[in-house]
């Protein structure tokens, strides 16, 4: 399978169009880069879905705040190409900055109460940014459908919300968290982390999975499942910008879990920000089974 790079909306929607007129179904693959297996596990499972896979990679400038990581966001074209050509993706599209956003332009996808708690307060304007993109590249590429990791699990919310609000022709997937064989979350920001805050960061999981086997020995307590999770990530963590359980679907503040119920921490090792969940209820514990 050649992959084919495009570098405009136009030529994207072009080669969309072109396999839906061969009677294929679209899938699309937002990414930033960086490639790692948990993106090429959202390939693999577009793949599943449609026959002709578009995987995006564009680093989003309005995502970022002012005092966060856009310039040293990782940045590896040649090498993502790499990573897709042995197949799954039949085309990458892969825009400048200026064709994503003209300088004129003015729209904003504002989005609701969905974006609030959790990432919301310690990055303003972050979802927004995300919605903005994602929909330009719904533009590009619908009616499809847009598969996600669940890592982000806020973010797959909010643009699942989007898509249903804005009656988007566009089916959205979210997939499970693909781990390192360690546990860790994958991330592209994992590079940023030296061989201690590697080890450190291990804390976050080892939380998630503390909580998720306290709620499988019948614990239903919102709070006290969060303190079960804290106590791992506060010895290791720089900071912690949260440790919570809310409603899986809705993100509203609980306090109990009766059915399901995700608990996301987002903390610092060292300068970088790391983020994990678990949806109690719903995944087995990150860990997999005790020996």
């Amino acid at each position: 399978m050649t992959l084919r790079v495009v570098r405009t909306p136009e030529e994207a929607r072009a080669a969309c169009d072109e396999a839906r007129a061969r009677g294929e179904r679209v899938a699309l693959v937002p990414t930033m880069g960086a490639l790692h297996d948990g993106h090429l596990s959202l390939v693999g499972e577009a793949r599943r879905r449609a026959q002709f896979v578009l995987v995006s990679i564009f680093v989003n400038p309005t995502q970022f705040g002012p005092h966060e990581d856009l310039a040293r966001y990782p940045r590896d074209l040649e090498g993502d190409l790499r990573k897709l050509a042995p197949g799954g993706a039949n085309a990458v599209f892969a825009p400048a900055a200026e064709v994503m956003y003209p300088p004129d332009e003015q729209t904003r996808v504002h989005v609701g109460a969905l974006a609030e708690p959790l990432c919301g307060p310690f990055r303003p304007g972050h979802f927004e940014g995300v919605a903005t993109v994602v929909a330009k590249l719904f533009a590009v590429a619908a009616p499809c459908v847009a598969v996600f990791g669940r890592k982000d699990y806020q973010q797959l919310l909010v643009v699942r919300r989007m898509a249903r609000d804005l009656l988007l022709p566009v089916e959205v997937v979210g997939c499970p968290i693909v781990r390192e064989a360690d546990g860790l979350a994958m991330s592209s920001r994992n590079a940023y982390l030296s061989p201690d805050e590697r080890a450190r960061a291990l804390a976050i999981v080892r939380g998630l999975d503390d909580a998720a086997r306290a709620f499988a020995a019948g614990e239903r307590a919102a709070r006290a499942l969060e303190r079960v999770a804290r106590a791992s990530v506060e010895r290791a963590a720089t900071s912690i910008d949260y440790v919570a359980a809310r409603d899986a679907d809705s993100l509203a503040a609980i306090e109990r879990v009766d059915d399901r119920a995700v608990l996301a921490v987002a903390c610092r090792v060292g300068g970088t920000r790391l983020i994990d969940n678990v949806v109690l209820g719903e995944d087995a514990p990150p860990l997999g089974p005790k020996a």
